[in-house]
């Protein structure tokens, strides 16, 4: 496909500020996901917060995929609802959560809901409002290997935790969760040198478990590490943001094969001074956490920088100010996908250089039925 793949014949029928969804990209990226496990589905557990729409959910389905990882209730409920076997909620579960979680895994008892846990407080309430309802509660323990986000280390404070989950008898030890996302080195051998010496500790633990727990599981990383957790049998991995990727990872994860499946539309509202134009897209329409120069980057358009953004409006520096005009379209790579995704109620479906259809981000709310 030539270097104007990302032109929509039919741009008249998409808004802006919008997100395009290109599904040959989109099954490209499944279908690199599933070959980088050689087709060994079982050891994967994409990630919903990417994506979060139920038409995804089918299509990774549909590859033979059927376990998955969410960070919300919602997320987890559009998994179950498409026919997913199990779902991660790898997300400590506090407050109402953990009562939306019960009513979740009773709703459907098709699908296997699990979460995770650091601590006996989180494991005493979760097993207390299991035998409440009477049903069990399938848990990991998020092991901290190095993020420093969550999780315990591994260490005396994990065997005391171990311990008490065998008098937790509403709770099912499922296995350890171990996430590295804050390795994200561009060379790979570096990358990969780091992540197995993080995950080493974690990795001699779980082979001593599993004299008492032969089925216990190892769940390990994101995108980042997912090139290097694919390469050992027994970890399961989570890949996400590969589904849909974006600049972010793309410029810095150079050995994995993904394409940019969504971009970001925007249009020309303003030439308010010379050398400046203005679009419709703020940061109310695409990820703002990064610097000015790291939030999307632009397929049309040469020889240009964002100077700012505010809610609705982006202003941008060019150079051929006088070709640009009021109305035109630019195409955007965003920087990272996920927020931006979570920023909008749908996205353009585009097939063969058309919109066909437009899918809903169902998930982007906090709280759908439970």
């Amino acid at each position: 496909m030539g270097s104007n793949w990302y032109i929509i014949q039919n741009i008249e029928t998409v808004d802006s500020p919008s997100i395009a969804l290109y599904t040959d990209r989109l099954k490209h990226n499944i279908n690199e996901m599933v070959s980088l496990v050689e087709g060994k589905t079982e050891r994967l557990m994409p990630h919903i917060k990417t994506n979060k729409m139920p038409k995804v959910m089918e299509l990774l389905l549909s590859s033979g995929i059927s376990h998955f990882k969410a960070s919300t209730i919602s997320e987890a409920e559009i998994a179950a609802e498409a026919g997913a076997k199990s779902v991660l909620i790898a997300h400590q579960l506090v407050g109402p959560k953990v009562d939306r979680l019960v009513n979740l895994t009773k709703h459907f008892p098709n699908t296997k809901f699990s979460s995770i846990l650091d601590n006996m407080d989180s494991a005493e309430l979760l097993n207390q409002k299991a035998l409440e309802h009477e049903i069990t509660l399938n848990i990991y323990i998020d092991i901290n290997n190095g993020m420093n986000r969550s999780g315990i280390e591994v260490g005396s404070g994990l065997d005391e935790l171990m311990a008490y989950l065998k008098i937790c008898d509403s709770l099912v030890f499922k296995g350890l969760h171990a996430y590295d996302g804050h390795l994200r080195d561009t060379d790979f051998t570096t990358r990969q040198e780091k992540i197995e010496k993080g995950v080493k500790d974690v990795e001699t633990y779980f082979e001593a478990l599993r004299i008492d727990y032969p089925a216990a599981e190892l769940i390990c990383g994101g995108t980042p590490s997912f090139t290097s957790h694919a390469l050992q049998e027994k970890r399961i991995t989570s890949p996400g943001t590969c589904v849909l990727w974006d600049w972010g990872y793309g410029e810095k994860l150079t050995e994995q094969n993904f394409k940019h499946a969504a971009l970001v539309i925007t249009r020309i509202i303003s030439k308010p001074t010379e050398g400046i134009i203005t679009v419709d897209l703020g940061h109310k329409s695409v990820a703002a956490e990064n610097p000015i120069d790291k939030r999307v980057k632009f397929l049309n358009l040469d020889s240009y920088e964002l100077l700012s953004q505010s809610e609705e409006h982006g202003v941008i520096k060019v150079k051929d100010w006088d070709k640009c005009k009021v109305g035109d379209v630019l195409y955007g790579i965003p920087y990272h996908i996920c927020p931006t995704i979570n920023l909008h109620d749908e996205v353009s479906v585009i097939e063969k250089g058309k919109k066909v259809d437009t899918w809903e981000i169902t998930a982007r709310k906090r709280k759908l039925r439970f």
